[in-house]
């Protein structure tokens, strides 16, 4: 059976920013629908396991032959597609926004949106700190961040049957992806995501292992 979701539970503070802000109140927005339900964009989901993919892929490379490695890379673009090639060469993967799960969203889709946010997120502000010690002139800033224990799900689909070696390089993917959103590379954004529907994750992992 094809996995149909991935599900990220977030283990510390994290911020998928749009860019913008509400004055006097935050510098960074989370990204959030209508009824103040936050989410992860599917494209930007997408990129990280990408990125994931290409990282294992890598890995490979450093004990396996060129022959070998080149048949991981293939499933790798066979999946996620390659950058600059247009759609034809896309990738069999879509991923779908990352949103709450559909439960939480039906049993809360008659809150009001400041009430839906303020239950899920909080505001983390930060200066920046000058060579003496001292906080630098108006360097206060804010960002609201969702906090730990918050679950997205996406769903995801293939445009045909994927093999077992992409299955397996997903899961690997998966495992690899810990951190997103603004911050990440500043210990924020940890998290940990697995693949729901299919065989249990471990399953496709441990079948990635015995295959390198």
């Amino acid at each position: 059976m094809t996995p149909t979701t991935i599900k990220i539970t977030l283990k510390s503070a994290t911020t998928f920013g749009r860019g913008d802000g509400i004055p006097g109140l935050v510098d960074r927005e989370i990204e959030h629908d209508a009824n103040g339900f936050p989410y992860l964009r599917g494209k930007t989901l997408k990129g990280l396991l990408a990125e994931s993919a290409e990282n294992v892929v890598f890995s490979i490379s450093q004990f396996k032959n060129n022959d070998e490695t080149e048949t991981w890379r293939k499933a790798k673009n066979q999946l996620f597609g390659i950058g600059g090639r247009g759609l034809e060469e896309r990738g069999i993967l879509h991923i779908n926004d990352a949103q709450l799960p559909a439960e939480l969203r039906i049993a809360a889709k008659d809150w009001p949106k400041e009430d839906m946010l303020y239950s899920l997120t909080g505001i983390r502000r930060q200066t920046a700190i000058n060579v003496d010690g001292a906080p630098e002139h108006a360097s206060l800033r804010s960002m609201r961040v969702l906090l730990p224990g918050v679950t997205l799900e996406a769903a995801i689909q293939f445009d045909q049957p994927p093999t077992p070696q992409q299955l397996q390089l997903l899961a690997a993917a998966i495992m690899d992806l810990r951190r997103a959103g603004t911050g990440r590379n500043r210990g924020r954004g940890w998290l940990n995501a697995e693949l729901i529907g299919g065989e249990p994750m471990k399953t496709y992992f441990e079948q990635f292992k015995e295959a390198i």
